[in-house]
């Protein structure tokens, strides 16, 4: 049995177990910061600051591999960190050629680390990568020969892998250690610091105490409204006033400990954009572009689970202004634009939400060109080209399997990545908005909540009944009157400035059995997701509320329509309404009863 396989055998100690999982969270966080220097070096080649940080963090991790005895990854981090060592020491030249190799050594270490953490004990081919850190080392040409089971660059749909496409590693005899040591005692002395400040919690347990907290608020919101009423009809009274200064206590607590749990959970959205530069870099190299890539905003936080879902639909909207929007050099001198093409990727807070912005200054989309090839492709006939705006126009390159490339590539060409985009960002109940120009490039604007588990949400009635529709997808309220109502297709529809918007009655919809309001007036709702939009026809508003999303529990189960239900302050349950799923039920003409009277009558 191997040293790696004894490791991770199942004879490990709860003491040793610990020490693995601290080693495999702090050499991912390493690893996260190695990769963005890595592509510094190519920038700063004689930085001898970011040559020596650089050489701490391979000579780090080679240390604690060594001591936990993952042969593999020590031999390879080994050979790194000779060709580092020569680096700094102004021995060796930073070159694009070293680059590429030390990224493919860095891929290399990712890829046994993710080994280590799925306790896959089976040894990996490492003689190509280190063969390459051989000769870079020597100072003897590189070896052109690519190693064995290199996986696909740029996969069409799991974006994920993009940085998992490293060659399959494998052991060589350990090298003499011979690089100083002084390094790694600084190294440790800094870690130790960190660690003194910081503490590592299970989400699970985070998640958890952000369910108490939900439970606090709506507690919270039916005291409020219990010293609401007495104190009407008690007025006066020192009990009463008592209560109301004990009541806006409470809630003033109450709202630091929801605003502190939200905070445990927040992940700077730099854990997404670090990876960036390295997926800019690849797509240059494959497509022969120059492109300069302007981050700002990695300060930004974002729940957890938001962060999570939100890597694909950027990583997909970065590759699609790569290819299709900024143009190849030659293109760019005609047009007297300049050779290297610029993508700003920028994210920011404003409100209760999360605004990130992708521009480039590439070619800009057509919106005539768009609409033929969605009629070519049968998403679109050629009288709904014609009705179609602007805006409509470019919200065709969401719909699954358009695409405007003229063949197929790894970065394009399938019709899946902006369909991806228009998946999670609907999952995460989040708008995303296109702006372009011809000639001048391309906007993307993705609007996100902060959290999904408290959110503010618009109270309406509706044939008598509450509704919460969450305020992250509203838009704008407008007033209109019934005559002011069209209809086309059998569908209402309002003009709204430039753009026909489509209408749904929140009761007709929801499967509601009492007539609305008599009244000529209206209110609408416009609610958007993702790239759609839609105006929904209530009869009064009631105002803003913080409401916490709790689920309908297994006697319910899933009713179409509804994302879960919540407590008023005076103790009566609403529904809080699923604006994707209310989106489908208005434009199938179906509605929640229907759906609920099929499922019954299926069972």
């Amino acid at each position: 049995m191997s040293e790696q396989q004894e490791s991770m055998g199942t004879g490990f100690d709860n003491e040793l177990a610990e020490i693995l999982d601290s080693f495999i969270v702090e050499t991912k966080e390493i690893m996260e910061r190695l990769g963005q220097e890595l592509l510094e070096l190519e920038t700063r080649p004689t930085d001898s600051e970011l040559h020596n940080s650089i050489f701490r963090a391979v000579h780090t991790i080679k240390g604690t591999s060594s001591f936990l005895g993952f042969e593999q990854l020590t031999t390879l981090a080994h050979r790194g960190e000779d060709v580092l060592n020569k680096i700094r020491k102004n021995e060796l030249a930073v070159t694009s050629q070293a680059v590429d190799v030390l990224v493919e050594a860095y891929d290399s270490l990712k890829l046994l680390l993710q080994k280590i953490e799925s306790k896959n004990s089976e040894r990996s081919d490492l003689d190509g990568i280190l063969a390459k850190l051989e000769a870079l080392a020597q100072g003897s040409p590189v070896p052109s020969t690519q190693p064995s089971g290199v996986e696909q660059q740029f996969p069409p749909i799991n974006a994920s892998q993009l940085e998992d496409h490293a060659s399959q590693p494998g052991a060589l005899p350990p090298a003499p250690d011979s690089a100083p040591r002084v390094e790694a005692s600084s190294s440790s002395q800094s870690r130790a610091k960190s660690v003194d400040s910081t503490i590592r919690v299970d989400v699970a347990r985070l998640d958890s105490l952000m369910n108490l907290v939900g439970e606090l608020v709506l507690g919270r919101n039916r005291l409020s409204q219990i010293s609401f009423q007495l104190g009407e009809q008690y007025e006066g009274m020192a009990a009463t006033k008592d209560l109301a200064e004990t009541s806006s206590q409470i809630d003033f607590i109450t709202t630091e400990l929801q605003m502190a749990v939200m905070k445990t959970r927040m992940v700077p959205i730099a854990k997404v954009f670090n990876k960036l530069p390295r997926l800019i870099r690849d797509l240059c190299k494959e497509m022969g572009k120059e492109i300069d890539l302007q981050l700002s905003g990695e300060e930004t936080e974002l729940d957890k689970s938001i962060i999570e879902e939100l890597n694909d639909p950027l990583v997909h909207i970065i590759r699609n202004a790569a290819d299709h929007g900024v143009e190849l050099p030659e293109e760019r001198r005609k047009s007297g634009k300049h050779e290297k093409g610029t993508v700003i990727v920028k994210a920011e807070h404003v409100g209760n939400h999360i605004v990130i912005s992708i521009q480039d200054d590439g070619k800009g989309m057509d919106p005539e060109r768009l609409k033929q090839k969605a009629i070519e492709k049968g998403l679109i006939t050629e009288v709904q080209a014609r009705e179609m705006s602007k805006r409509e126009a470019f919200n065709l390159i969401f719909a699954p399997g358009f695409s405007t490339a003229q063949k197929v590539t790894n970065v394009s060409g399938r019709g899946v990545g902006m369909d991806v985009v228009r998946t999670n960002i609907s999952k995460l109940k989040g708008i995303v908005e296109i702006e372009s120009e011809i000639g001048n490039g391309s906007t993307f604007v993705i609007k996100l909540p902060l959290t999904l588990a408290i959110i503010q949400g618009l109270l309406v009635e509706a044939s008598e009944e509450i509704f919460s529709i969450p305020l992250g997808s509203v838009l704008e309220v407008i007033r209109a009157r019934q005559q002011d109502f069209a209809t086309i297709n059998g569908h209402e529809v309002i003009r709204l400035r430039n753009t026909v918007l489509p209408l749904a009655r929140m009761a007709n919809v929801l499967g509601a059995a009492v007539e609305g309001a008599a009244d000529d007036w209206r209110y609408i709702v416009v609610v958007g997701l993702a790239e759609q939009r839609l105006g929904v026809i209530v009869d009064s508003l009631l105002g803003q509320k913080e409401v916490v999303i709790k689920s309908l529990g297994s006697y319910l189960g899933k009713v179409p329509g509804i994302a879960g239900s919540t407590i008023l302050g005076d103790g009566r349950v609403i529904m809080i309404v699923d604006v994707g799923e209310f989106m489908q039920l208005s434009a199938t003409g179906r509605h929640a009863g229907q759906e609920m009277t099929s499922e019954a009558i299926a069972v």
